[in-house]
């Protein structure tokens, strides 16, 4: 036996036999409840051994044939951690396929043990776990029944990882589905994985499975899984790991969880916003311009889904170092022994696309149209403020943001300005109303716009309503304010700031400003210019101006987004009644107190000169 492997297994043997494993706990929180739904159980190895990691010590009990043996031994530490520690809801324990079928947990060992820890079997969650194979799939289907026949309930772990996944869901149709973290690592500013996990959402709720996002490390992406209703969550952000876990949720958390406010999804925060190579960055550690070709190798054989590696001088990208033209170099005769140690820059192509980080998707896309093919694959390197190194851009990834933003401008957004249409504004208000919360909607129409685009032309009409767009958007909170673009000069906003009265004003002002810098006429003092009216006649007509009516939504006032829309109409209309009274230079805005109807008893008026 190799001396290595015999250490091992010796270390292995010793761990088993002296009860060596260390189970710990991490916190699984429901949504739903606003509390704790129990725990996943994991192990370690003993600190300070080899066999440590869990990686390690299955890889090492596979290798020996114990890995059944093993996985018995954490089912009986955790088991009786679990019990000993009382921590409450339910356990979640991996399980392999292979030791579905063990006999010691298939009869009376696992049923024994239970019975002797007083833990019922309706508390245990079998969470199948695809790190081996499935062979005998009719003989899981038999295994499972015998289980929730007993009383378990059954997971799957990692779902969106593989197909064998998505099979085995809708073949053992489990109580619990975990969604991958890779897919909620950033889902609150990811359009494609947000759509994805929707789709996983809507499949649970035909399968009446509840999804568990894995992986959750930021309050973005908690509060995002949290708004678009998965069931449950674990994560660092949660709580990470421990031998003794917390039996409540973390003061954080819970703030987190009590916050009344709904997030955007990520369509609608981007939506209006140029779109920048930011968005598509991958922070790729860069090598060293003095670094060796068989260090660069190495770094590619340790992580195969490396396709690229940057090479940076200081903090200057210098080159670009492709993984298959490197592979295919080394494995001709006598390269590595001749190239290893001498510098990457032999095998780096020095002269890679470099791009800011504020350039646009459309210029990326032309630059990559008319740049060497070999651009296509090796995708781009991103940089900062003074030619920083920041990261790695695919192309792959460029390609699925163009598509995905044609495919939303066509569905969705307004032509003009690419904030969201009348769809998304009405799936928005209803998502208000339905998460029980008040909140506060504006209605907002320029005044004067017609004879200003009959004057001065249509294109001219386009920029005042683009600035008026790109006021909007600035002066809002953009992660838990709504901006939509109805059509024509008509926008509209979704307020959960509490600041919402005085961003109203700021947006009159600012635009009332911008229209004054861009408007072609010879006095701007005068706020207006002479035009012909529709009889022929030279009068003098008034620069635009914003009237915006706003409805505050008290929770129960209203049933549908057609009647909170129908009820921000009305107080517009009123807003655009206060503009045309003297003094109303610069706007006006109407506020309608009362959430069933404008006008009357406590409304509040403002112009604004």
């Amino acid at each position: 036996m190799n001396p290595c492997i015999e250490n091992e297994f010796d270390e292995l043997s010793r761990i088993v036999s002296e009860g060596l494993l260390q189970p710990v706990f991490q916190p699984i929180v429901d949504f739903r409840t606003r509390n704790l739904l129990g725990y996943e159980a994991l192990i370690r190895g003993p600190q300070h051994s080899p066999l440590q990691r869990p990686d390690v010590l299955f890889a090492a009990a596979r290798a020996a044939g114990l890995g059944l043996d093993l996985e018995c031994a954490c089912r009986e530490a955790t088991l009786r951690a679990f019990a000993r520690m009382h921590l409450p809801g339910r356990l979640f324990l991996n399980v392999s396929p292979g030791a579905l079928l063990d006999a010691r947990m298939m009869h009376e060992h696992c049923r024994t043990l239970l019975g002797e820890l007083g833990l019922p079997a309706n508390r245990i969650v079998i969470e199948l776990t695809e790190n081996e194979q499935i062979t005998d799939l009719p003989g899981i289907h038999e295994a499972l029944l015998h289980y929730r026949g007993r009383g378990f309930q059954i997971a799957i772990d990692d779902l969106g990882e593989g197909f064998a996944n998505l099979r085995m869901w809708s073949e053992i149709r489990p109580e619990f589905v975990k969604v991958d973290k890779h897919f909620v690592n950033g889902i609150a500013d990811d359009r494609i994985k947000y759509h994805f996990v929707r789709a996983m959402q809507d499949l649970g709720e035909i399968c009446n499975a509840a999804l568990i996002a894995e992986g959750i490390e930021r309050v973005e992406d908690f509060e995002c899984i949290r708004d678009m209703g998965i069931a449950c969550g674990q994560g660092w952000f949660i709580a990470r790991p421990e031998k003794t876990p917390l039996q409540r949720l973390p003061d954080e958390v819970a703030a987190v969880l009590d916050r009344h406010r709904v997030t955007l999804t990520p369509t609608a925060l981007h939506a209006g916003r140029t779109r920048t190579a930011r968005l598509l960055l991958r922070a790729i550690e860069p090598v060293s311009s003095a670094a060796s070709n068989e260090c660069v190798f190495a770094r590619f054989e340790a992580d195969a889904s490396l396709e690229v590696l940057p090479v940076v001088e200081g903090t200057r990208p210098v080159g670009l170092i492709n993984r298959h033209s490197m592979v295919d170099r080394f494995a001709r005769p006598f390269q590595k022994e001749l190239f290893g140690r001498k510098s990457c820059h032999q095998f780096m192509d020095p002269a890679p696309l470099v791009v800011d980080q504020h350039a646009t998707v459309p210029e990326l896309a032309m630059m990559l149209s008319v740049a060497p093919r070999h651009y296509l694959f090796d995708g781009f390197i991103i940089t900062g403020e003074g030619g920083r190194y920041l990261g790695i851009g695919s192309s792959h990834d460029l390609m699925a943001m163009i598509t995905e933003m044609q495919i939303s401008a066509a569905r969705y957004a307004n032509p003009l300005t690419q904030l969201p249409g009348n769809v998304p504004i009405n799936e928005h208000i209803d998502r208000m109303l339905a998460s029980g919360r008040a909140f506060v909607v504006a209605y907002i129409d320029i005044d004067n716009f017609k004879p200003y685009n009959d004057t001065f032309g249509y294109r001219r009409g386009d920029d005042v309503i683009q600035l008026l767009g790109q006021t909007v958007c600035e002066a809002v909170d953009a992660r838990q304010d709504f901006v939509g673009h109805i059509g024509g000069d008509d926008f509209f906003v979704v307020f959960q700031s509490d600041d919402w009265e005085a961003r109203c004003g700021d947006i009159v002002g600012r635009f009332a400003d911008g229209v004054t810098s861009i408007a072609d006429i010879e006095d701007h003092g005068l706020g207006g210019y002479m035009a012909e009216n529709r009889r022929g006649e030279l009068v003098f007509q008034a620069l635009p101006t914003l009237s915006i009516g706003v409805v505050r939504v008290g929770v129960g006032d209203f049933e549908s987004h057609r009647e909170v829309a129908a009820a921000a109409a009305t107080a517009k209309k009123q807003a655009k009644k206060l503009g045309k009274l003297p003094g109303a230079t610069r706007g006006a805005i109407f506020v309608e107190r009362r959430g069933g109807s404008a006008g009357g008893e406590g409304a509040a008026v403002r112009r604004l000169n």
